[in-house]
């Protein structure tokens, strides 16, 4: 995630993953520096902070309130080339479903802005960093693999916009049925 003007997200934080990914996060991924907990995305882009008003929210929470809560397990690390660490969680359709519902409601929001024909769920652990500083996490990570959690809301978070240092907050959390 990036933070040239304001942007939205809306995620499925995994506090359960911080003891095991967090000191790596902190050093390999380019959003934890900027407030973004270790997390599995939902929906990226979102819409502009300006329009994300109380409809929107209302939408959301409707959305939302529909889905379950489900547990689920990340269980193993993999990699997108040589440039991106990721968690994997055992069950990915969950996670594909929830962004299928939320672009649905939303079809000017393709996940990743449309860049890629095939979503996949993960946690990154690392996204900058030199190749052997993510092996070096990968292997430091494994040992803590499987972590369990349970997804019980969708939050949305927001960026302040460059000048102000492209900090990300909660906006709002929307709880899972």
């Amino acid at each position: 995630m990036s933070s040239v003007a304001p942007e939205s997200a809306l995620l499925i934080r995994v506090p359960p993953a911080e003891p095991a990914v967090g000191l790596y996060r902190s050093r390999l991924d380019s959003s934890a520096p900027l407030g973004v907990p270790a997390h599995v995305t939902v929906l990226y882009p979102f819409l502009p902070p300006p329009v994300l008003d109380a409809d929107v929210r209302r939408t959301l929470s409707r959305l939302f309130a529909s889905v379950a809560r489900f547990p689920f397990v990340l269980d193993r690390t993999e990699w997108f080339g040589e440039e991106v660490l990721w968690l994997g969680p055992s069950e990915p359709g969950v996670f594909r479903a929830l962004t299928d519902l939320a672009f649905a409601a939303f079809p000017s929001c393709p996940p990743y802005g449309g860049q890629f024909t095939d979503v996949v769920p993960h946690l990154t652990v690392g996204d900058t960093g030199s190749l052997s500083d993510l092996r070096a996490a990968e292997v430091a990570v494994r040992p803590h693999l499987p972590i369990s959690g349970e997804a019980t809301e969708v939050v949305l978070m927001t960026s302040a916009p460059g000048g102000g240092g492209g900090l990300w907050t909660t906006m709002a959390a929307f709880p899972l049925g």
